[in-house]
Parts: C-alpha cells; sequence; structure tokens
C-alpha cells in the first residue's frame, strides 16, 4: 500500500470532518451556505481522485468496486443537493420559517451526514461500519426537527427511536458475526474484517451467522426502509427540510441496504446458513405492493415520494435477493437511477411546496400555467420514476421483471402488479399537480432548476445508452454480490 493510494480515502473522510468544524462555527447564512457548496464539490473531486487510484484495502479500510459506486453516487448527489440546498434554505429563511442561529449547525449536520455515510461504505470494518451508519441517523435526526414545529419534532424523535432501536439490533447482529469469527480468526481486528470474513466463510458457525442476520436485518432493514420496518421515514420525509429527504431517499437508504448486502456476501459463503435470497425478496414484494397501494392515500407531496422511495427500495431488494449476473445488474442498476431520479423530484417538490405555500395536492394546481418550467422538471422526474422509457428507471425495471419471468414466472406477476398499481398513482397526482386552474397567490418565484435537469439528464441518458466502464462497472459488482 503506497501512501499515493491513501491519500485520496483521507481526502474523502477528511473534507466532510473540516467542513463540520468550520460551519459550526459560522454566523452568516451566505457565508456556511457557499461553504456547504465548496467543501460538497472538493468532496466529488476527492471521490473521482479515490476512483481514478483503484482498488485497494488496508486492515480499517476497503476499496472496491462495489464501495466506490456508491462513494462516487453520495458525493455527486450530496454536491447538487448542497447546490438546491442554498437556495431553498435561503428562502425559508427569508419566510421566517428557519432563523440565522441554526444554519450554521444545519450545514455542520448535512457534511457529518455525508461524511459518516462515506465512512460507513469504506470501511473495511463491521464496527466501524456501524459506527458511521450511527452517525448519519443522528445527523439526519437533528436536520429533520430542524423547523421547530411539533409536527417537525414529533417526526425527528419517531426517527430518533426507531432508528435507535434499529441500529442497537445491528449492533447486537454485529456483535454475533464478530463471535462466530473470533472462533476461526482469533478475534481483534481480524474478526470485523470484510475481507477477512469473507475469505473464512465457510469455516465459521452457521448458526451464529443465521442469527446475527435476523439481527441485521431488522436494524438495517429499517435504515433502508423496508417494510414493515418504514414508519420513520415518511413522517421524517414530510417534515424536515426538502434538501434532507433528497439525501434520505437518495442516498441513506442506498447505504443501509450497502450493508445487508455485504453480510449476504458473508452468508452466501457459508451453505448451511439461512437462505438470504428469498426473505429479501418476499421484503421487497411487500414493500412494492404496500408502498404502491399506499401512494393512493397520501394527500401531502412530500409524504407521497417517501412511499415512492419505499417502493423503490423494495424493487431494489427483490433484485438482490432474486440473485445472479442479471439480477444483481438490474438491482444496481435501478439503485443508481432511483438515486438520482428521487433526488431530482424532491428538488422540485422543494420548489413546488415553496411557491404554492403548501405540501397539500389539494392546493397544487395549474403549474403547467403558473410555472411552466418547474411543472416540466417535476414531470420529467415523475415520469422518469414511473418506469416510462426512455429513461434509466425503464430499462432497469424491465430487467428486474424479465429477469424475474425467465426464472421464477410466479414471483414476477405480482412484481408486475406492484409496479402498475405504483404507475397508476404517478400518472394520476402528476395531472393533479400540472392541470387545472392555478391559485393568484401563488409566489412568482422560480429559482435554478439546473440540479434537476442534470440529474434526468444522466438518467435520460442511462436509458438510451449506458457507456462501457459502467456497464462492465456494474457487471463486475453484479459477479462480486453472487
Amino acid at each position: 500500500m503506497t501512501p499515493l493510494l491513501i491519500t485520496p480515502l483521507i481526502a474523502v473522510l477528511a473534507v466532510p470532518s473540516l467542513a463540520v468544524a468550520v460551519l459550526v462555527m459560522s454566523a452568516d447564512y451566505r457565508i456556511s451556505a457557499a461553504l456547504n457548496v465548496g467543501f460538497s464539490v472538493v468532496s466529488l473531486a476527492a471521490a473521482v481522485w479515490l476512483l481514478i487510484e483503484g482498488p485497494f484495502v488496508t486492515e480499517l479500510f476497503l476499496v472496491d468496486d462495489f464501495n466506490i459506486y456508491l462513494v462516487l453516487l453520495n458525493a455527486f448527489i450530496g454536491c447538487t443537493t448542497a447546490i438546491f440546498s442554498a437556495a431553498y434554505i435561503g428562502h425559508e429563511l427569508e419566510t421566517g420559517r428557519l432563523t440565522p442561529r441554526i444554519l450554521g449547525l444545519y450545514h455542520a449536520m448535512y457534511q457529518a451526514m455525508m461524511g459518516a455515510m462515506a465512512l460507513a461504505l469504506l470501511s473495511n470494518n463491521i464496527g466501524l461500519m456501524w459506527v458511521g451508519i450511527e452517525v448519519a441517523t443522528v445527523s439526519t435526526v437533528m436536520m429533520v426537527g430542524i423547523y421547530r414545529t411539533p409536527q417537525a419534532l414529533e417526526a425527528a424523535w419517531k426517527y430518533f427511536i426507531l432508528g435507535s432501536v434499529g441500529i442497537a439490533l445491528a449492533f447486537l447482529g454485529t456483535i454475533f458475526v464478530y463471535v462466530a469469527a473470533e472462533q476461526q480468526l482469533g478475534g481483534g481486528l481480524a474478526s470485523m474484517a470484510w475481507t477477512g470474513l469473507k475469505a473464512s466463510a465457510a469455516t465459521l458457525d452457521a448458526g451464529l451467522l443465521s442469527l446475527a442476520f435476523v439481527f441485521l436485518l431488522i436494524g438495517y432493514g429499517t435504515k433502508a426502509g423496508l417494510v414493515p420496518l418504514h414508519a420513520w421515514l415518511p413522517d421524517a420525509h414530510a417534515e424536515g427540510p426538502t434538501p434532507v429527504s433528497a439525501v434520505l431517499s437518495g442516498l441513506l437508504l442506498n447505504v443501509a441496504l450497502y450493508a445487508l448486502l455485504r453480510f449476504k456476501i458473508i452468508l452466501a459463503g457459508n451453505p448451511a446458513t439461512i437462505p438470504v435470497g428469498p426473505v429479501l425478496v418476499v421484503m421487497g414484494l411487500v414493500s412494492l405492493i404496500f408502498a404502491a397501494v399506499m401512494l393512493y392515500r397520501r394527500s401531502d407531496i412530500k409524504r407521497f415520494f417517501a412511499y415512492s422511495s419505499i417502493e423503490h427500495m423494495g424493487i431494489v431488494a427483490f433484485a438482490f435477493g432474486m440473485g445472479g449476473p442479471l439480477a444483481n445488474f438490474a438491482g444496481l442498476m435501478h439503485m443508481t437511477m432511483h438515486s438520482l431520479t428521487k433526488s431530482a423530484i424532491f428538488f422540485a417538490v422543494g420548489h413546488i411546496a415553496q411557491v404554492t405555500h403548501s405540501q397539500r395536492f389539494a392546493d397544487i394546481r395549474g403549474l403547467s400555467v403558473s410555472h411552466p418550467g418547474l411543472a416540466v422538471a417535476f414531470a420529467f422526474g415523475v415520469l422518469a420514476i414511473a418506469g416510462l422509457p426512455p429513461f434509466g428507471v425503464f430499462v432497469s425495471e424491465f430487467l428486474v421483471v424479465s429477469s424475474s419471468f425467465a426464472r421464477q414466472p410466479l414471483l414476477a406477476v405480482p412484481l408486475a402488479i406492484g409496479l402498475l398499481i405504483g404507475f397508476g398513482a404517478l400518472i394520476w397526482r402528476l395531472q393533479d399537480v400540472l392541470f387545472g386552474t392555478p391559485n393568484p397567490a401563488y409566489a412568482p418565484r422560480q429559482a435554478s432548476l439546473l440540479p434537476v435537469y442534470v440529474h434526468m439528464i444522466l438518467v435520460l441518458v442511462a436509458g438510451l445508452w449506458l457507456p462501457d466502464p459502467v456497464r462492465r462497472w456494474f457487471e463486475t459488482v453484479a459477479a462480486q454480490l453472487g
């Protein structure tokens, strides 16, 4: 291991830490917002640098094709969300919903969350990964309750309680994995390293690994928003600032699922353990169908798209549960397309809530007349997440469905039904928002939609043409997942 390879890793982890120390002392909103964007741009550059330097492993850290793909995705969406957040939070300050005193803390917690997720992704240590996800949870809890309204505080408290219970169970599962490994690897850091656990999986105690995964599934499944462990997610999205909704749906859910998939790889190396794939398939289908049905009962636009995130995490879990090269490829692509699309939708939704002064569908009408640019951006996002061609979500969903029909036709039927139910709800609500008579009280303000269009262009390009390096990247990780 050369110092040159360590340098980008240090940069990815150190930049957010430095940002927290600087931003928590910032008293001027404009300065803190600009610094937040600047640090996010530097973090994205560090992630690109890490990608260029390539895979490597140390006792505490691991960089491979799987996690560098997610580190880069996180850094990119973190950067575009920071740009969106600067305008969005500035408007909230102007309207009096937020005070200048608290905005330094908001931006500091944003960077803490980004740094913690990077730590969780890059850890070659199951304990260090647990710490990263716990810090990310605490950071987002503080941002969810930033409005200090009774509803926001209730949502933050619910998120904290359910998240803490989940992470405590994940910690217990982590201990069981360590105990199973200690018998073969001799304890210490060696018994907590992903690389060592994977290499010796076949010799580990299958009973302890199976018991551990039960706790890990409940713990990290809560973070991933899988049904029936999803109760915190709709409230956190509805009551927190919209930039938080964007990173929750686009990033944090992926990190929790990443942790589960790492443990799935370990259990797959020991044929005597419980079969993880069928468990993920069932939870994925239940999440998809439940969330798709619940979309019809949501009257709050942010809560609506929170349930849409549960639906799509169900699709991803189903794909990885099916396993195999094609289904894993589809799961990776869908994870990426959902992250880009859903964060773009929340960018648009944030602007919609600000110009209409409401999050209720009943109050949002006629945007195609009052704010045509915003209406087009929102329509692109909804049509993409609904799975219409030529967007990348269509390709990933098509691959999931086709691979299921080829291998398990009976499972493909409820999968397709769930997708159609969700599609109907999305198109219904899109018509409500775009058409009708707009309220004269709508604000004329139109913030920059550049982050929305940047995301949607990437999703469109992926649907039409997936570059060979990206395709090979997904194929390599799909093979790694088994």
